[in-house]
């Protein structure tokens, strides 16, 4: 194999060997064991936890120390399902780890879960009497709060670990292809890797000299017995060849791995399941499961109601300003797109002069002339927003989503962002993510609605019942802060 430049030696700066400062002593701990340490660490805290809250909860109380047989079965039963879980939603890869919004969202949400499915357990199964309700939620209260302080530890941790590249590693060689993957030395360096030495294979080649340029890396690899892994990078069309090329690699005892580089690396990216003895690549997927749907639904069903007959005073104060202060009807209509593009009437309190719904509609602004007296004070608290519960009710929108725009609007929104359709995948809400970040009002200009559908598909992609209770506690926030109201 004939290498164009040869074997290409990594310039002295960037080499894994003079990344680290000799001072710079590494962790005797790898990057890709911090998955392991990180669910043990948890099941400790679990034990540790209902452990302790047990007997000093029995001790304070009765002078005892109480059943610990009770507390390990309980923190048992509680390790398993968490860990379960945890592990099914990704929270303990050490690249989720890094994210601490996600996972304080993620732990949280997993924890709380977790206990309501056991206090059902003992409820269907009428043995509450056997277990004291004072230790459980103690128990509850102290395991979600070392769960959080520890989730704060590994964040601050890998970055620094990451940062100074102090993670021991295996010590690999690179052989890439012309068009390898960009970065992929840093890359491994980041990532606990020791890359010592990076070969280049040029995509075309005569056939003659292929032997014996294979046979020079291999010489290398013998003589350097503390290579670890051989890490092979290349366009995935390129794969057989490769494979061909370096096939004599067999004749040495070091596990060989390949990553993709271009095009194909994006779709690898995506989830995946076997199907016969084929491999499915889930180039899209719904963004919420069955069951999510059920959760959400149900949310808005019994917030829309409770807020409905709560604000119901208000609803009618409001109805009989709007009928005393201008002519009109007191409920305004317009068409949105919904769900899957889906058209549906929009219920507002009217707070202006006109009733717009055609191919053309004027944004407010400030100081809009059409603004009735009593729709600018409407407008400036979102009380105009409320009959919103109605649509929330009948299944058209859901409590926390995209916010809709007219029909007209969006006609025109899609022709300018290139992924706005994709706020449709989920119902529209009656506060959303965007909103609850500053994007209120009128959009003006394109990265105004560029802004609000990156954070409108960041929430999609983003979705757990914990962030729309925190949506909805920041919209409350967000009306007495009153930003773009108007």
């Amino acid at each position: 194999m004939n290498f164009v430049q040869g074997r290409v030696r990594v310039p002295e700066p960037t080499r894994t060997a003079q990344a680290v400062p000799p001072s710079e002593r590494k962790w005797p701990v790898s990057y890709q064991s911090i998955e392991s340490l990180a669910i043990s660490a948890d099941v400790f805290i679990i034990f540790l936890s209902s452990i302790l809250v047990g007997v000093a909860y029995y001790y304070i109380t009765f002078g005892i120390s109480g059943d610990l047989l009770q507390y390990i079965g309980s923190a048992a039963a509680v390790a398993a399902l968490f860990v379960s879980l945890g592990v099914g939603r990704n929270l303990y890869d050490p690249t989720e780890l890094l994210d601490l919004r996600v996972q304080l969202q993620g732990v949280t949400a997993t924890w709380i879960g977790v206990f309501l499915f056991f206090a059902g357990v003992v409820f269907t199964l009428k043995i509450g009497s056997e277990f004291s309700r004072g230790i459980a939620l103690s128990f509850a209260a102290a395991g979600l709060f070392l769960l959080v302080v520890q989730r704060i530890f590994w964040s601050y941790i890998l970055a620094y670990g990451l940062r100074r590249h102090k993670f021991a590693g295996r010590q690999v060689v690179i052989i890439a292809e012309d068009a390898a993957r960009p970065g992929l030395f840093e890359t491994l360096i980041r990532h606990g890797f020791e890359p010592r030495e990076q070969f280049t294979l040029p995509t075309k080649q005569p056939f003659g000299d292929r032997d014996d340029e294979v046979s020079k890396i291999i010489s290398y690899l013998r003589e350097s017995p503390s290579i670890d892994e051989i890490v092979v990078s290349g366009e995935l069309d390129h794969c057989s060849d490769l494979i061909r090329r370096l096939a004599r690699l067999r004749e040495l005892p070091i596990t060989v791995s390949f990553v993709p580089a271009g095009a194909s690396a994006k779709i690898l990216k995506r989830p995946s399941r076997q199907l016969g003895e084929n491999i499915c690549i889930e180039l899209q997927r719904k963004p919420l499961d069955s069951l999510e749907l059920a959760i959400k639904r149900l949310m808005d069903v019994a917030c829309a109601s409770i807020g409905l007959i709560a604000l119901l005073p208000l609803l009618f104060l409001t109805a009989l300003a709007i009928r005393l202060d201008s002519s009109g009807p007191i409920l305004f209509r317009q068409r949105r797109c919904g769900f899957n593009g889906e058209e549906f009437h929009i219920l507002k309190f009217r707070t202006m002069s006109v009733m717009e719904d055609g191919q053309k509609i004027r944004q407010a602004g400030r100081q809009d002339s059409r603004v009735t007296r009593v729709g600018k004070w409407l407008r400036r608290t979102s009380i105009d927003e409320l009959p919103q519960l109605l649509n929330v009710l009948s299944g058209s929108m859901s409590l926390v989503g995209p916010r809709p725009h007219a029909v007209a609007h969006d006609s025109e929104f899609d022709k300018t962002v290139g992924n706005y359709a994709l706020r449709h995948h989920v119902k529209p809400g009656l506060t959303g993510w965007a909103q609850v970040n500053g994007c209120r009002g009128s959009t003006p200009t394109v990265a105004d609605i560029r802004r609000r559908v990156e954070l409108d598909l960041w929430y999609i992609d983003h979705w757990t019942v914990t962030l729309d209770c925190v949506i909805i506690a920041r919209t409350v926030i967000e009306i007495l802060r009153g930003r773009n109201a108007y």
